[in-house]
Parts: C-alpha cells; sequence; structure tokens
C-alpha cells in the first residue's frame, strides 16, 4: 500500500506536511461540531448530537469531514453541488439551506446548511453542516411518519438562500418556522448552525492567513490525489473478483412483504463497483432511499476496511463506481416517501456491502450489527399548554468480529449519535424512563459473541401521537462463518390498565397517560461455530 512519501509531493518534508493538513482541514469541521453541539437548543443536537459538519472546495469536491454522522458525510456532497447548481452565484454572507431528498438532501428533518467562504474577493471553499431537526411538519410528530409519498413528511425545502448578503431572509425563515410543531427549537437548532459556520469560516481564514492561499489550495488538490491513491492501493490489496451477497428489510410499514437489497460486487484493478441490480422496486412506504444514501453507505464501508489512515475526502469515491437502477429502491424518484430510507435502509445497504466484502475478506469482515436505528419519535401538548416533539435513535448490538465480541448497547454504522440522557429527557419532556440496560444475551453465539441489545421503556404521562421505525424484527441480523444470528428487536406497548401487546417494527399510533412503549433492539451476530470456542 502507498505511504505518505509515495503522494504527489516530494519528500520526507512534503509527507509531514500532508499529515498536517490533513488534520488542519479536518479541524475546521471539528470545531464546527463542537460549537454546534455547544449551542444546540433541542435534546436531539445537543445531547443526542445528530449532526455533520465538513468543508468544501468551491467545485463541490469535499475536502475534510469531521467524525459524525456517516450516512450525513457522504451525502452531503450532492447538497453542496445542488447549492452550486441552483443558488449561485454566490455573494459574501450567503447561506444557502435546503432539505429536499430529491436536490441533495436525504430527508426531510436533516437541514443541510452551506456557507460560501470568499478569500480575495472569490468563493474558494464551502463549509457545510447537516442536523437533523426533531419537527419539520408532516403528519405526525417529529417528522418520520409511516407516509406513501415526500409531501406527507414535512416541509420541503429546496436549495435557498437562508442569508443573502448577510441579511436574513425573514420570510424564509417565517415560513420553516412556521410548518414545524415546535418552532422555538427550530430557530434555536439553526442558529446554533450559523454559529457553526462562523466558526468554521474563522478557522479556516486562520489557517490561510498562516500559510497563504495558493500553499493551502496546493495542499488541498494534493491532499485528494493521495486519498484516492491510497483507496485504489487499499482496493489492489483485496482479492480480485466477483462478490454477491443480498438481504432484506422486513418490509415498507404499508405491505407486509420483504423488501430486497441485491448486490453484485467487483473488485478489480484497484477499482471497485457495487451493483445494486435486482434490488425491489420502489416501495410504497417510506423506507426508500435516495442514490446519495448509498453512495454515502459505500464510502463508510471501504473507509472502516481501510483504517484511520485514509483522509475522507472526494479522492476516496475516485475508485468506486456505482449502479444503481432508476426507480429502484435505491433511488426512487420522487414523489416516493424516504423519512426511513435514510435511517434504515442504510443499514442494510452497510449489511448487503459487509456480507460480500466478507466473502472476500473472511478474516477482517465482522458479522451483521443490529442493522437498525430503532427510531421512536412521539409528540403532544405538556402540561403547560406547549406543543413538544421528540426523536430518538437507539443503540444495540454490534457484529462480532474473527478476532473478538461485538460491542454491546451502541449506535452502529450509520448512526453515530449518542443516547439522550435519562435525565435530559425527563426534564424536556413529560415522560419517565422506566427501564434502561442491555438486553442480556440477545447477541449471536458463536467463537465471539454477539453484542447485546438495549431495552428501553417510556412511561407517558400526557396523552401522545407516536410512531416507531424500525427493522430487523423479523429478519435477524446474520451470523458469519458458523455464528448464529442476533435476536430480532421487540416493540410493545403496556397501557395503563397493565395489559401488554406487541408491536410491528413499523407502526403509529396514541398512548394514554400511564401508558408504556417497551423497546428491545437486536442484538448483533455472532462470528465463528459456538463449538470452536477455546
Amino acid at each position: 500500500m502507498d505511504h505518505p512519501s509515495d503522494s504527489p509531493s516530494s519528500g520526507p518534508l512534503d509527507a509531514v506536511m500532508l499529515e498536517i493538513f490533513k488534520h488542519l482541514f479536518a479541524s475546521v469541521a471539528e470545531e464546527m461540531g463542537v460549537t454546534l453541539g455547544r449551542t444546540g437548543y433541542s435534546p436531539n443536537i445537543k445531547e443526542r448530537r445528530d449532526y455533520s459538519c465538513a468543508l468544501f472546495l468551491s467545485d463541490g469536491r469535499m475536502l475534510a469531514q469531521a467524525a459524525h454522522i456517516p450516512v450525513h458525510l457522504g451525502a452531503m456532497p450532492a447538497s453542496v453541488q445542488a447549492a452550486i447548481s441552483h443558488t449561485a452565484p454566490f455573494a459574501p454572507g450567503d447561506l444557502i439551506a435546503l432539505n429536499d431528498p430529491y436536490l441533495g438532501g436525504t430527508h426531510l428533518p436533516d437541514i443541510t446548511l452551506i456557507s460560501p467562504i470568499f478569500i480575495e474577493e472569490k468563493p474558494r471553499f464551502f463549509v457545510a453542516s447537516r442536523a437533523h431537526h426533531a419537527d419539520v411538519g408532516g403528519m405526525s410528530p417529529g417528522s418520520m411518519p409511516l407516509s406513501t409519498e415526500l409531501y406527507q413528511e414535512g416541509l420541503i425545502i429546496p436549495p435557498i438562500k437562508l442569508v443573502e448578503a448577510s441579511r436574513l431572509n425573514e420570510a424564509a425563515l417565517a415560513l420553516i418556522l412556521r410548518n414545524s410543531r415546535t418552532p422555538d427549537e427550530r430557530r434555536g437548532d439553526l442558529a446554533a448552525q450559523r454559529a457553526a459556520h462562523t466558526v468554521g469560516e474563522r478557522r479556516l481564514r486562520q489557517i490561510i492567513e498562516r500559510y497563504g492561499l495558493a500553499e493551502v489550495n496546493l495542499r488541498a488538490e494534493t491532499l485528494i490525489v493521495y486519498a484516492s491513491r491510497l483507496t485504489r492501493a487499499l482496493i489492489s490489496d483485496l482479492p480480485d473478483g466477483i462478490y454477491q451477497f443480498s438481504d432484506v428489510l422486513d418490509n415498507d410499514g404499508i405491505s407486509p412483504e420483504p423488501v430486497t437489497i441485491s448486490l453484485t460486487l467487483t473488485i478489480a484493478g484497484g477499482e471497485l463497483t457495487a451493483d445494486f441490480s435486482g434490488s425491489s422496486p420502489a416501495v410504497a412506504g417510506s423506507v426508500n432511499a435516495v442514490r446519495a444514501i448509498v453512495q454515502s453507505a459505500l464510502g463508510y464501508v471501504v473507509c472502516c476496511v481501510a483504517g484511520e489512515s485514509l483522509p475522507m475526502n472526494s479522492g476516496v469515491f475516485e475508485p468506486l463506481h456505482l449502479i444503481v437502477p432508476e426507480g429502484s429502491v435505491l433511488d426512487p424518484g420522487p414523489p416516493h416517501a424516504v423519512a426511513g430510507g435514510n435511517v434504515e435502509t442504510s443499514q442494510r445497504v452497510v449489511d448487503v456491502l459487509y456480507g460480500a466484502l466478507a466473502l472476500a475478506l473472511p478474516d477482517l469482515i465482522p458479522a451483521a450489527s443490529q442493522g437498525t436505528m430503532n427510531n421512536l419519535t412521539f409528540g403532544g401538548i405538556d402540561p403547560d399548554g406547549r406543543v413538544y416533539a421528540y426523536y430518538e435513535t437507539i443503540g444495540g448490538g454490534s457484529g462480532a468480529g474473527p478476532h473478538a465480541d461485538g460491542a454491546g448497547g451502541i449506535h452502529c454504522h450509520m448512526s453515530n449519535t449518542l443516547n439522550t440522557p435519562i435525565e435530559a429527557l425527563e426534564m424536556a419532556l413529560p415522560v419517565r424512563v422506566k427501564r434502561y440496560a442491555l438486553r442480556r444475551g440477545s447477541g449471536g453465539a458463536g467463537q465471539h459473541r454477539g453484542g447485546d441489545g438495549l431495552e428501553r421503556e417510556i412511561e407517558f404521562l400526557t396523552p401522545a401521537r407516536v410512531t416507531i421505525l424500525s427493522e430487523r424484527r423479523e429478519q435477524p441480523p446474520y451470523g458469519l462463518a458458523g455464528g448464529q444470528p442476533g435476536a430480532c428487536g421487540l416493540n410493545r406497548l403496556e397501557t395503563a390498565d397493565g395489559t401488554e401487546q406487541t408491536l410491528p417494527g413499523k407502526i403509529a399510533f396514541n398512548v394514554r397517560p400511564g401508558d408504556v412503549v417497551k423497546i428491545s433492539t437486536p442484538g448483533g451476530g455472532g462470528w465463528g461455530s459456538p463449538g470452536n470456542i477455546a
């Protein structure tokens, strides 16, 4: 595999400078993320850190990202390209907002903000942030409904200038806030994103002032070429061949039929082609995923195989080729519903990519992790008469690997958020958390055991509307090399009178005071035959 000294720069000093600039560029995004988390208003931003930040070149190529949410980051270049296509020319102080999944977004709760950074009177860079807003309207609180078309999922924002030449578009902001059940939260979280952009621009200007624009541009281009070379070297080290793997989503929430994700992975000549032909056609429910999400999953898996040495920028994607049939569940076209595609289908795409790679790298690739984000949204009116809406994802078990057991109770793969602390949840909302614990024994058995899922039980103190959007309730996370699958997840409702019922994986329903929603998340798959335990 190439080493830093093999980069387009020459000599050890240039290699050192390349590494320095790799971290300098990443620090811009990291400091943006710290600002966004500390100034966020809603629990989903300030507690769960459901956001991502990145730095881009003037042509929309990604230069660096922070270690935030994988499903956001690989898809953000599409947002920047959409901003360039729909809102250029730019002026200093512009701020573009969008969430349209068919124009650079992923699903409607993810609002992306993009700022051009002017140096010597030209837009030389962009900084961007994507944050999951807990409610952007739509047919149910939390904006993650069991929808059948995009219009039911919330307010659709095409690329628009929310701020133009440093002047806030008050009418556009008012429109966004008026369409949310929780406008104060939206105002606060959008302000936090704007603050993050201010910090990102300041940090980048400091780098340019220190090194000069020409040097920064040179190092940026070199770093992208270097990432491409490293990725090609990584792929060249993999066994050439054609590897096929398929898995399914339980259903789309509308029909009981499973939804197939099928992959033919071709590795040859230092390039990798992921062909998802054979996947199910677009479905009626919301598990359709736009192409950018599939691209994001592919980049994530390659980076995981490569390790920390690989700079995550646009160069990584140059040797990667993606084939996704138009009209499929992975490229549905408007106005198909997509709320669940970002959170659930992205996880299954990762499972399928890992399943195919396990055929090429059986001594490296782990078994399937929980394969779902266990999305829970609810809302209503609190005792003080205020409308509230809440969203969270819940961790589960990670898959065991050839060298170790899986971890229990963590957010896996395309989700990289934290949990909402019980104290913060109970302080902000009229609920009581009755149980939050590991789901012992839910990891798949094997030479190495899959990680355990979680159990989370929430009692409602006022009437509310609840939506659960979850997977792996019928099809368990697979084991590898003879390991057993992890346990399926389980959703239950215990009513105030003590009766209990099992709920489907995807459901919307009303609760009364005293009702308890119980979410048991899947365990990870086991690796290796249980009989081989030393």
